[in-house]
């Protein structure tokens, strides 16, 4: 299992990307409200030892997975879809391919 990074790390990460997800201001959703207030109550203090600390901070980490890709497949769904019927010379050349040419020119 790959190291989470900090709690603190996680939770501008998550921000950053409810950012990108909303169109108004992203501190007026009830996504950001809720994960505000349970990142607040799962925090370490000196009087208490936190043991869904880390439980939290896997879940947060899965959530931040999920959002970042969403908007990676909505940013390649846009990209590659919906064109249309394309010629074989634009095919070729998204996959990084030339054409032959026809021998006397003809291509």
């Amino acid at each position: 299992m790959a190291a989470l990074g900090s709690p603190l790390r996680t939770f501008r990460a998550l921000l950053r990307e409810l950012r990108y997800a909303s169109g108004r201001p992203y501190r007026d959703t009830p996504a950001y409200q809720l994960i505000a207030k349970t990142f607040r109550a799962h925090r370490v203090t000196s009087q208490k030892l936190c043991r869904a600390q880390q439980e939290l901070h896997f879940q947060a980490a899965t959530y931040l997975c999920l959002l970042r890709s969403v908007r990676e497949h909505t940013a390649l769904h846009h990209e590659y879809h919906g064109k249309g019927e394309r010629s074989p010379e634009e095919v070729a050349g998204l996959v990084g391919f030339r054409l032959p040419q026809q021998p006397g020119g003809k291509g």
